[in-house]
């Protein structure tokens, strides 16, 4: 089964929210960039739960059977950014998040809110 972009963001919403995943951001960057349709942003609150988090996102592309394109930082590292094409995750720790603060720098795409009517927030 081939899944849409808008299905991959939402379960991987879902995970990371199973996984308490903090402040979880999702933003619609289609209108403004081909480089995905969504950006995927958040952080744990140490390194195993950063650890955590980036293997519940792989375990659940990998159900799906959507490869990474590319995988940046390391295990145990501050950041990891996963490329699934459509889909870009960034998993950060909470200090890393809050200096690149990728949000403010992506605020020309529209915030998303999964599985409310309306979706947009």
């Amino acid at each position: 089964m081939e899944y849409s972009s808008k299905e991959q963001m939402e379960r991987l919403h879902h995970v990371l929210s199973e996984k308490q995943g903090q402040e979880i951001s999702v933003i619609d960057i289609r209108e403004i960039s081909t480089l995905a349709d969504y950006f995927i942003i958040t952080h744990g609150n140490n390194t195993p739960h950063v650890d955590a988090l980036v293997d519940a996102v792989e375990e659940e592309m990998d159900k799906m059977q959507v490869p990474c394109r590319s995988r940046e930082g390391l295990r145990g590292g501050r950041w990891v950014l996963l490329d699934y094409g459509d889909i870009v995750v960034n998993v950060f720790s909470k200090e890393d998040r809050m200096w690149y603060d990728l949000e403010r720098l992506w605020r020309d795409g529209k915030l998303v809110n999964p599985g409310q009517p309306g979706e947009e927030a």
